[in-house]
């Protein structure tokens, strides 16, 4: 799903979008769960593979903005415009304040780290633009954050 650009190789340090949202933001939407960016331009060059690969570097960030709930991610998506998409199918509690990196490639999930892994070497975010959106269990839309390389 990734588009490669001759202008993303130029970028040796990869690039961060970052969303910021206070809690302010999340109490009046309703959700305390919000994207707080989105590193969509691993660093080097692009490599999808599993052993030797960097789509581990590629990563998005979800914050818990509430002051006073514990949430657990299982059963959340995040996924693209496309739809390729991650479901959280295990427990994963995000304190108060708390936040959890969802990257690329295979790993551990953990809270105590506040990594969890796709489980899967290919790419999701596009170098150029992208829409990542946050979905709750229900499949309502939690928060979405729209990037363009520019």
């Amino acid at each position: 799903m990734r588009k490669l650009s001759v202008i993303a190789a130029a970028v040796a340090t990869g690039a961060l979008a970052v969303l910021a949202a206070s809690p302010a933001q999340a109490v009046e939407t309703g959700y305390s769960l919000k994207i707080r960016g989105v590193q969509y331009d691993a660093p080097g060059a692009d490599s999808n593979s599993c052993s030797t690969g960097n789509t581990a570097a590629e990563y998005v960030t979800i914050k818990n903005y509430s002051t006073t709930s514990t949430v657990n991610l299982k059963g959340y998506v995040v996924k693209d415009a496309t739809g390729n998409s991650y479901t959280f199918t295990a427990n994963h509690y995000l304190q108060p304040g708390d936040f959890v990196k969802l990257r690329g490639g295979k790993g551990t999930e953990s809270d105590a780290s506040n990594v969890a892994y796709r489980n899967n070497c290919n790419f999701i975010w596009n170098n150029d633009r992208d829409t990542v959106y946050l979905n709750t269990p229900s499949g309502k839309t939690a928060d979405s954050h729209a990037y363009t390389k520019s």
